[in-house]
C-alpha cells in the first residue's frame, strides 16, 4: 500500500508547489490540510483535485480533535508542516495571528503527532517523519561582510513573524530531544515562483510593472536577500524527508544574493521585453518609500550541509527562475484576478462556511 504524507498548509504558495511535485513524481498519497486563509488557494492544486492520490481537508492545525481524527483515519508515514502566517508587514501590523498559528498551532500539531506516533508499531514508528518548514529570518540580520547563516548560527529574530517561527523551531527541536519524535527543520531563504500571493515583493513588482503602476521600494533598496526558486526548495524538502537524519536542521538557499533594487530592475527589464508598451521603460516606475520598522539589512544562506550530506543543489539560477516566474504571472491573469478581487474569498465563504 502506498505511503501517505499529511501536508499542512498545502493550498499556500510553497505547500501547493510541493504537493504538485510529489504527485507528479508518483511518491504516494498526499492529504492536504489547509485552513484557507487569504493566502491559501485551492486553484493552486486544481490540476490534481480529482486525482485519487490526493485529498483535501479544510481545517485548522490548532483544531486538535480534527487533527487527531485525521491522523487516525489517514495513518500518514510523514507530516510536512508548511502551515504558517508568513508576511513580515502583516506581522508588524497585527502579530496576534502569527502567534496563534505559528506558535500555538505548531504546538497543537506536535502534541497530536506525538500521541499518534507513540501508538504506532515499532516499525512504523521508526519510519515516521515530521518535517517543519521554517525561514532564514529566525537568524536575524547580517552585515555586508558577514558569512552566510549556517545551521549553528544563533537565533536573533527581529520581527513578530520571525520570532513566531523561531518559537516553533524550538518546539520542534524540543519534541525530538525530549520525546524522540523524528523531526527535521528546514530553514529556507526567500522563495519566488508561481502561486505566490501578490503582496510579496516579486509578484507585486511584476503585476505593478505590467499595469504601469508605481513600484514601491523600501528605504534605499539595498537590502539583500538570497533568492530560491520554489521548485528547487520543494525538491530539497523531499530530499530531507526521504534521506535526512532525524533531529537535524538543514539550511536551504539559492546562492543568489541580490539587492532588492537589483531584483526589481531585472523584473522591469523582463516585463519590458515580454510585454512591451509605448512610453518610458518600466524602471522609471520605481518609487522609494519610507522603510518598514526593523527591516533586516541582509540575509544569506550557507547551504553546504544539505549539498554535502544529501546531494541537493538548486537547478535554477536567479536569471532563469525569475524569467519563468515573470512569464507565469503574465500568462495567468485569471488566477491573479481571482486572488486579488475578493471573488475567491467569497467562494470560500460559500463553500466552507461553518
Amino acid at each position: 500500500m502506498p505511503s501517505t504524507i499529511l501536508v499542512t498548509g498545502g493550498a499556500g504558495f510553497i505547500g501547493s508547489n510541493f504537493i504538485l511535485q510529489r504527485i507528479e513524481e508518483g511518491t504516494g498519497q498526499v492529504v492536504n490540510l489547509d485552513k484557507l486563509t487569504y493566502a491559501g488557494n485551492l486553484r493552486n492544486v486544481d490540476s490534481i483535485s480529482s486525482d485519487r492520490r490526493y485529498e483535501f481537508v479544510h481545517g485548522d492545525i490548532g483544531d486538535r480533535e480534527l487533527v487527531r481524527r485525521l491522523l487516525e483515519r489517514c495513518q500518514p508515514s510523514a507530516i510536512v508542516h508548511f502551515a504558517a502566517e508568513t508576511h513580515v508587514d502583516r506581522s508588524i501590523r497585527g502579530p496576534d495571528d502569527f502567534i496563534r498559528t505559528n506558535v500555538d498551532g505548531t504546538f497543537a500539531l506536535l502534541e497530536e503527532t506525538r500521541a499518534y506516533w507513540s501508538g504506532l508499531s515499532d516499525d512504523a514508528r521508526n519510519h515516521f517523519r515530521f518535517l517543519h518548514v521554517s525561514t532564514d529570518e529566525v537568524y536575524g540580520s547580517l552585515g555586508p561582510n558577514d558569512p552566510p547563516f549556517s545551521e549553528t548560527t544563533p537565533y536573533a529574530p527581529n520581527s513578530p513573524y520571525s520570532a513566531s517561527k523561531a518559537a516553533s523551531d524550538h518546539l520542534v527541536r524540543a519534541y525530538h530531544h525530549t520525546y524522540g519524535l523524528p523531526t527535521f527543520t528546514t530553514n529556507c531563504s526567500n522563495n519566488y515562483g508561481r502561486f505566490q500571493f501578490p503582496e510579496k515583493l516579486i509578484p507585486l513588482m511584476i503585476l505593478n510593472a505590467r499595469e504601469g503602476k508605481p513600484l514601491p521600494v523600501y528605504g534605499d533598496g539595498k537590502n539583500v536577500r538570497d533568492w530560491l526558486f520554489v521548485e528547487d526548495h520543494c525538491a530539497a524538502i523531499s530530499k530531507v524527508l526521504d534521506q535526512g537524519r532525524p533531529g537535524e536542521t538543514y539550511n536551504i538557499g539559492g546562492w543568489n544574493e541580490k539587492r532588492n533594487l537589483e531584483v526589481i530592475e531585472t523584473i522591469c527589464d523582463i516585463v519590458d521585453e515580454v510585454a512591451p508598451r509605448d512610453g518610458a521603460p518600466r524602471k522609471e516606475l520605481i518609487t522609494f518609500v519610507k522603510d518598514r520598522p526593523g527591516h533586516d539589512r541582509r540575509y544569506a544562506m550557507d547551504a553546504r550541509k544539505i549539498e554535502r550530506e544529501l546531494g541537493w543543489r538548486p537547478k535554477e539560477t536567479f536569471e532563469s527562475g525569475i524569467r519563468k516566474t515573470v512569464r507565469w504571472y503574465l500568462e495567468n491573469e485569471d488566477w491573479i484576478r481571482d486572488v486579488t478581487s475578493g471573488a475567491y474569498r467569497q467562494w470560500i465563504a460559500a463553500h466552507y462556511s461553518v
